[in-house]
């Protein structure tokens, strides 16, 4: 009884298994089966379409993964290459500021032909017992030694007025800038015959990066607008160095007290690389 209950669970796995080949092995096209006219085929073909969908959906999804994984590759390509490409224009453009720093410590050397041009970078702004002074990364090693009668003028790359050498160590100096209170020069109008006068740093005007021009003549004639630059006295500063721009006149009951603001043609927070002008 046993072995007789069990021929029909046989026969119904092999039937199954049977029907589940011929379904496979008829969805693919141009096989024999498809070939032939039989009943079963109206039975078979909904179960045919559907294992065409599936396996079109399988080919479909392989297909996207593939194109996926090949987007991400060809990204991470790009995204190398453009900072390579980042990383090329930086070094150009560092290139460039030095060429142009160069060309200009040239200009600077025909303009000032009786002076040794000296270039150093700024290496931190820093408060001492002179506040807000610059130190640059040239020193006592690269010529530059100032006592309390000597100095040095100090300008940018379009010989404008920094300001002058403080002190030296051995590998950088301090930098006394022209907004300093400390800070002061003999100046005069850019014209023919201009008048004398003073520029210097002033507490109150210091924080707005402005200077005061004071000691003005009596016979002076000054506007707003007016260029200044060094008048040449003093021994340390060259003359036709330009100093800055009066931006406003300060009028007073004496004539003798006039005095006026003036704006540094320099940049004080921006200026990042310097002149040094030693005689020779």
């Amino acid at each position: 009884m046993p072995r007789n209950s069990r021929n029909p669970l046989y026969f119904i796995v092999i039937v199954t298994i049977s029907l589940i080949v011929l379904v496979i092995v008829s969805s693919f096209p141009g096989n024999f089966i498809n070939q032939l006219s039989s009943p079963f085929s109206v039975i078979l073909e909904p179960v045919q379409k559907s294992v065409l969908t599936v396996t079109d959906l399988i080919r479909t999804g392989s297909a996207a993964v593939f194109e996926g994984a090949q987007i991400r590759r060809e990204n991470e390509a790009l995204l190398l290459e453009n900072a390579t490409l980042r990383n090329q224009v930086t070094q150009l453009e560092e290139a460039g500021r030095q060429y142009e720093e160069l060309k200009s410590a040239l200009k600077l050397k025909d303009k000032y032909d009786r002076y040794e041009i000296i270039g150093g970078r700024l290496m931190s702004r820093e408060i001492g017992d002179w506040f807000d002074v610059f130190r640059i990364d040239i020193g006592i090693t690269d010529g530059l030694i100032v006592g309390q009668t000597e100095s040095f003028a100090v300008v940018d790359a379009q010989s404008r007025l920094v300001g002058r050498v403080l002190s030296t160590d051995a590998t950088s100096a301090k930098i006394l800038p022209v907004i300093h209170e400390g800070f002061s020069v003999s100046g005069k109008i850019d014209s023919v015959n201009g008048d004398l006068l003073r520029v210097r740093g002033d507490y109150d005007l210091k924080d707005q990066g402005l200077c005061m021009v004071d000691q003005i003549p009596m016979t002076a004639s000054l506007h707003v607008g007016d260029v200044l630059v060094t008048s040449g006295l003093g021994g340390i500063f060259p003359p036709g160095i330009e100093i800055g721009e009066i931006i406003e006149i300060r009028e007073s009951l004496s004539v003798q007290n006039r005095q006026a603001v003036l704006r540094p043609s320099v940049d004080m927070q921006n200026v990042s690389v310097v002149f040094v002008m030693k005689g020779q």
